[in-house]
């Protein structure tokens, strides 16, 4: 119980600054409510279930290749080029207002969130958190530690998702169309924002690996 709260608070703690995920849940829970906003957390979470059981397996090495990070940083940065285009251009469509039907699809929401969570940065993030317990994983024992850790840490960024989006869902309710489409540009700008840092970092890793000047 002990290193589930410990790790629970860790969870709770790194899904406080905000990124990429927080930015399009944001997005998602202002124009079409909670369950959109969620479903973004909800794609974010799976990328990192996977990534969970893929460092579990040992791929650890292989996820910090530069021959996957290279690709990786790349299609993030085109694919948050495409986010906030689509948010600044749809800012004043394709918005929900309180008591109205959505027409959105659950799926593509929840698809974009695995899209915008797999990125070099959040392998590296969980490299890191379970590179220390994976080298005592041999025993039944630690291996019970590993995945309890990895719950904590899920559990605490779930409960950080909730905790926004209720937080949004009661804001949603004195917003006018103007506030969110003023939100969705907001959001667009930030995202485009990510989307430089993400191809600076693809072009330094480049040449790093690949010098070409």
């Amino acid at each position: 119980m002990e290193i589930y709260l410990k790790y629970f608070l860790m969870g709770l703690t790194i899904a406080l600054p905000i990124g990429t995920i927080t930015i399009e849940m944001t997005k998602q829970g202002i124009k079409h409510g909670f369950l959109h906003g969620w479903a973004v957390g909800l794609g974010g979470m799976t990328v990192d279930f996977l990534l969970i059981i893929a460092i579990y397996l040992g791929l650890a090495p292989l996820l910090s290749a530069p021959l996957i990070q290279i690709p990786l940083w790349l299609l993030g940065a085109v694919f948050l080029f495409y986010l906030a285009y689509d948010s600044i251009k749809n800012a004043n469509h394709d918005m929900t207002m309180i008591g109205e039907p959505t027409y959105k699809s659950i799926g593509k929401t929840y698809r974009n969130g695995i899209l915008v969570a797999i990125s070099p940065s959040n392998l590296i993030f969980w490299i890191s958190i379970f590179g220390v317990v994976l080298t005592d994983s041999f025993s039944q024992a630690n291996t019970a530690d590993f995945f309890i850790t990895a719950l904590g840490i899920l559990s605490g960024i779930l409960v950080h998702d909730i905790i926004l989006l209720t937080i949004i869902s009661v804001t949603r309710k004195a917003m006018n169309k103007k506030a969110i489409m003023t939100v969705s540009i907001i959001a667009g700008i930030l995202l485009f924002g990510f989307g430089c840092t993400f191809l600076y970092k693809f072009l330094i890793t480049l040449q790093a690996n690949y010098p070409f000047w």
